[in-house]
């Protein structure tokens, strides 16, 4: 598989996960007429949550919670410079609660459905060859916004929504240098505003990684920092969970294989390891790829 392709499938490898596990945008562009189809699949579960003022090793009303989803993820090539990213992840979230306790308060274990569509642009404003290196620049903007039927306003049951309902906008800028021996490092840095109450936020990326013709792989820092908010279970806190101050660091990892004329194959693993007003979770997430 030419390296072309491999750098094309870098760009979906890994942004299709709940709530995006990562930026959904990367630093790698589609040329003109090229682009990449994604279908994953992934699952994280946490029992621990990130609350304030210190973390709490039961979740609430459920005492544990998976997160399954399953996304469609797409690039195009408009120009060699400007490219579009559509995602869209049916999502289930379950709990653990006691059956007797959840009939007697009129709560339930399941919340799924389809959640929220993304649309993205992403311009390359610059590249810059030197010495056995390439650094890019490159701004995108987007919009996220619910097209599934799901409640997000339900006081405690909504501990296992399946989303904000909240439409968002989202600009980024991106900062990236490959080596010609197929090592990279991108950074990421963009403020996202949000209908619904949900507080805006800072949001961040760090990744370093390898693209070759045989394998990509890389590893990630990702965080968001929200402007403000209530706090679950504190004063103020009404038990609408969108309105709630979210904070988070993530790390992770990928790897991708190409395995036959365009197909390929991702592996990903991602944790929370800070938060404030969310879940403890570790994810993994698999993904088959097509390259056109």
């Amino acid at each position: 598989m030419k390296l072309k392709n491999i750098l094309l499938a870098s760009v979906v490898v890994s942004s299709a996960t709940i709530g995006f596990a990562q930026s959904p945008v990367s630093g790698f562009m589609s040329a003109k007429g090229k682009g990449a189809i994604a279908i994953s699949y992934s699952a994280e579960k946490y029992n621990e949550v990130y609350l304030v003022p210190s973390k709490v090793d039961a979740v609430p009303v459920f005492n544990e919670v998976a997160n399954t989803s399953v996304n469609i993820y797409a690039t195009y090539g408009i120009t060699d410079k400007l490219e579009a990213v559509v995602s869209l992840p049916y999502i289930e979230s379950k709990g653990n609660g006691e059956a007797a306790f959840l009939a007697a308060n009129g709560f339930d274990n399941k919340r799924s459905g389809v959640q929220d569509i993304s649309a993205f642009i992403k311009y390359k404003v610059f590249s810059n060859r030197m010495k056995e290196s390439t650094f890019d620049f490159l701004l995108s903007a987007g919009v996220q916004t619910p097209v599934g039927s799901y409640n997000a306003d339900e006081g405690l049951q909504s501990i296992i929504a399946i989303g904000n309902k909240s439409t968002k906008g989202m600009g980024l800028a991106i900062a990236q240098i490959k080596l010609d021996k197929g090592l990279f490092l991108t950074g990421q840095i963009g403020y996202r505003i949000a209908t619904n109450q949900v507080p805006n936020a800072i949001v961040s990326e760090i990744k370093a990684g390898y693209a070759a013709s045989k394998i990509y792989l890389d590893v990630y820092a990702a965080f968001q920092n929200s402007s403000k908010g209530t706090d679950i279970l504190q004063p103020g806190f009404t038990g609408f969970f969108p309105s709630t101050q979210v904070n988070y660091s993530r790390v992770g990892g990928n790897i991708y294989k190409p395995i036959y004329k365009g197909f390929g194959v991702n592996l990903g693993v991602n944790a929370y390891v800070a938060g404030r007003n969310l879940g403890k979770s570790t994810g993994y997430s698999g993904s088959l790829v097509y390259n056109y």
